[in-house]
C-alpha cells in the first residue's frame, strides 16, 4: 500500500507531522480521524514511489540498503528503546532521522504493522531483501525475553562489526587494484599507439625483423584493430562465469572449492569463514536463539557453500545428542585451535564469550594476512609490468642495433 505524508492537529490544536499507509487519499483520512488527529494536508510521500521503484514497479535503484545505513538504523532505534520509548513511538522518531529512501519508507511501514497489532518480528518478516533471517531471529529472541533494545545494540554490533572487517579488506586492496588499473592503461598504450608508429620504420626499410620484434608488431595490430573483440569476449566470460556460479549447483560448488584451495588466498577465506560462523554463532546465542537454530542461520553467512554444508553435518551431529565442538573436530574446515576454545567454553559455559575470543582471533589474522598478501603483490605486480615493459624495449631495440652492425 502506499504511504502518504500527512500535516494534522491533534486534539489540543498542536500541529502534527508523519506518515501513514493506507489505499486511499481518503482510507488514510479515515485512519487519522479514529487516531484522534484532524487532517490538513494530505499527498502520497516520494517514500512511497522509491518503496514501489524498489519492489518491482519501478527500478531496483531505491531497493539497495547498506550494511552501514541498516547498523546505524538499529542503533538509533535500540537507543530510544532503551531509553523507555514504546516501540511505535521509537519507530515514529526513527523514519524522519533516516538517509536512505527506501529503508525510511520501510520503517513506516513496519510502524503501520506494528500499530495494528502485529509483532516487530512478523514486520520485519515482510522486507527479507533488507532485513535477513540472521537479523529478524535475533530480534523474535529479544522480543519473547523482552530486550529487544539489548538484541538490538548487539545486531549494530555485530554489523559494525562485519563493515569494519569489509572495509579493512577493501581499504587493504585498493592500492594494488589502482595500480593493476593504471599499469594496464599504461601498457595498452604503449602497445597501441606507440609500439606501431616505432615499428612502422622498420616495415618501410623491408629489414628481416628478429622473431620478438614480429611477435610485438603482431599483438600491437591485433590489440589495436580488434581490441573491441577481445573486450567482449572477456565481458561474456566474466558474464557467463558470474552466471555460472549464481544460478547453477555446480559452478558454486567449482568456485567455492576453489576459493578454499587458491595458494594464499585459500587460507584467507577459510579464516575469513572461521570468524564469521563464530561471531554470528556467539551472537545469535547470546541473544537466547537455540543452538539448532543459530547454527542453521550461521551456515548460510559464512558465504560457501562447502562450508555451510559442513556446518549443515555439525547441527546433524548436535540434534542427535552431541555436543558442539565434537562434530567440529571432525570438520576439516575448522583450525584445532577454535574447536579447542570452542569445547573449553563448553566445559565452563561460555560458548558465547568463547566464539566472540574465536572470532577476533580470527579477524585479526585475517587482517595480518590481507597486509602480507597485499606488501606481496605490489613488488610482484612492478615486476609484471617492468617485464613486459622490458620486452617492448628489447623488441624495439633489437632491430636498431642490428641496423648499426650492418651501416659498420
Amino acid at each position: 500500500m502506499p504511504v502518504y505524508a500527512y500535516t494534522a492537529l491533534d486534539a489540543g490544536g498542536r500541529t502534527k507531522k508523519g506518515g501513514i499507509e493506507a489505499g486511499s487519499v481518503a482510507a488514510a483520512r479515515q485512519k487519522l480521524r479514529d487516531d484522534g488527529v484532524f487532517p490538513v494536508e494530505i499527498a502520497e510521500s516520494s517514500e512511497s514511489r522509491n518503496r514501489d521503484a524498489g519492489t518491482g514497479k519501478g527500478g531496483g535503484l531505491f531497493k539497495r540498503v547498506g550494511l552501514q545505513e541498516l547498523s546505524v538504523m538499529t542503533r538509533q532505534l535500540a537507543t530510544l528503546i532503551g531509553a523507555g520509548l514504546p516501540l511505535v513511538p521509537s519507530l515514529s522518531a526513527l523514519a524522519p532521522q533516516i538517509r536512505n529512501q527506501f529503508l525510511r519508507a520501510t520503517v513506516v511501514r513496519i510502524r503501520e504493522e506494528v500499530n495494528e497489532g502485529n509483532s516487530f518480528t512478523v514486520a520485519l518478516s515482510h522486507f527479507p531483501e533488507i532485513f535477513p533471517q540472521f537479523y529478524i531471529n535475533m530480534a523474535r529472541a529479544g522480543e519473547a525475553s523482552g530486550t529487544l533494545n539489548l538484541v538490538l545494540e548487539r545486531l549494530a554490533d555485530f554489523q559494525e562489526k562485519q563493515q569494519e572487517m569489509r572495509s579493512k579488506i577493501r581499504t587493504a586492496l585498493a592500492y594494488p587494484v589502482f595500480m593493476f588499473v593504471v599499469g594496464s592503461g599504461v601498457l595498452l598504450f604503449l602497445v597501441t599507439f606507440v609500439v606501431p608508429n616505432i615499428t612502422n620504420i622498420f616495415s618501410e626499410m623491408h629489414q628481416t625483423l628478429p622473431a620478438i620484434t614480429v611477435f610485438l608488431i603482431v599483438v600491437s595490430g591485433f590489440l589495436k584493430s580488434f581490441w573491441w573483440i577481445l573486450a567482449l569476449v572477456l565481458a561474456i566470460g566474466i558474464a557467463g562465469a558470474r552466471s555460472a556460479i549464481k544460478k547453477t549447483e555446480g559452478g558454486r560448488n567449482f568456485w567455492d572449492k576453489l576459493k578454499l584451495n587458491f595458494p594464499l588466498l585459500g587460507t584467507l577465506n577459510r579464516k575469513i569463514a572461521v570468524a564469521r560462523f563464530a561471531r554470528t554463532l556467539g551472537t545469535l546465542l547470546q541473544s537466547s536463539v537455540p543452538l539448532l537454530a543459530a547454527l542453521d542461520i550461521a551456515r548460510n553467512v559464512v558465504d560457501n557453500l562447502l562450508v555451510a554444508n559442513e556446518i549443515k553435518r555439525v547441527a546433524k551431529d548436535v540434534e542427535e545428542g552431541q555436543s558442539l565442538s565434537a562434530p567440529l573436530a571432525r570438520n576439516q574446515f575448522f583450525p584445532p585451535i577454535a574447536v579447542e576454545m570452542i569445547a573449553v567454553g563448553e566445559q565452563s559455559g561460555n560458548v558465547e564469550k568463547m566464539l566472540f575470543k574465536v572470532a577476533d582471533a580470527y579477524e585479526k589474522e585475517v587482517e595480518s594476512n590481507i597486509v602480507m598478501i597485499t606488501s606481496l603483490l605490489e613488488p610482484v605486480m612492478i615486476l609484471v609490468m617492468g617485464g613486459v615493459v622490458g620486452f617492448i624495449v628489447v623488441s624495439i631495440l633489437l632491430p636498431i642495433f642490428e641496423m648499426n652492425q650492418l651501416v659498420r
